[in-house]
């Protein structure tokens, strides 16, 4: 069984660096890390491995030369084969886009069975890559998965856990899942795999390396949505913390509370 997993790097903090003339993120400027809901598609694949020897498990990921970074993590939690993809025509990719990307991107790199996404990812969370990816596919496609029970030449069966209710399907394969966080608590990085993974070769991809190599259907260009301006969060100001007895502290609240009226 070949597993594709997509993953992405983000910025680490929530506090993002803002150019003030245009509202955007500089994200040349940030700490990155491993988007934490991705990190749970990956555990599930490394299960599905640990129980089947012939397993294969490659991850993509979208984003500049320092992406790499998440592909040695990959490797060094068990991870077979890393996609970069990565080129300038890629730049500004909305959802529509960035499905595209990783739908001509997987295709280059051949035929899976599974393709697993993480929920949402923390710096865009639209929830909508893996759907759009599996229209792209023209493949079957379930988000909220919080259990896979059973996977099988031609199916597979999972848990599905909704608001209004629980439920188990069966599906044909291939498919994309998109996984819960709290599918698996994700494995620590193996110390001997750590050092073999910066050594490990990685695949670059790039538009030259798809079937459709037309740039109006990438990145800026091909995105269906534009962000016109990011605002950023007010700064919580940093205020004292008293400690008073019962009495004390109800006197205080009910000063600020006059104060107010």
């Amino acid at each position: 069984m070949r597993i594709a997993v997509c993953m992405k790097q983000v910025p680490a903090r929530v506090q993002g660096d803002m150019d003030p003339e245009t509202g955007v993120i500089r994200r040349d400027r940030l700490q990155t890390t491993v988007n934490r809901y991705d990190l749970s598609a990956l555990e599930a694949a490394l299960r599905i491995k640990d129980a089947n020897a012939d397993c294969r498990i490659d991850v993509f990921t979208m984003g500049p030369e320092r992406a790499k970074e998440l592909l040695r993590t990959a490797f060094a939690m068990g991870a077979d084969n890393g996609y970069l993809i990565c080129d300038r025509a890629f730049g500004g990719a909305d959802v529509l886009a960035t499905s595209y990307t990783l739908h001509q991107a997987i295709q280059a790199a051949g035929t899976y069975e599974l393709i697993l996404c993480g929920r949402q990812t923390t710096d865009g969370d639209t929830a909508q890559v893996s759907g759009a990816l599996a229209q792209w596919m023209e493949v079957p496609h379930l988000n909220w998965v919080n259990q896979i029970l059973e996977l099988g030449e031609s199916d597979g069966t999972v848990c599905v856990e909704t608001e209004e209710e629980k439920l188990t399907l069966r599906l044909p394969m291939p498919c994309v899942l998109s996984v819960e966080q709290d599918l698996y608590q994700p494995r620590m990085p193996i110390l001997r795999l750590k050092m073999a993974a910066k050594k490990k070769p990685i695949t670059q991809l790039s538009l030259e390396s798809f079937d459709d190599t037309d740039p109006e259907h990438y990145g800026l260009r091909g995105s269906a949505t534009r962000v016109r301006k990011i605002y950023p969060p007010e700064p919580i100001a940093h205020q004292p913390v008293l400690q008073e007895s019962a009495e004390a502290a109800a006197r205080h609240i009910l000063s600020h509370w006059r104060e107010l009226r």
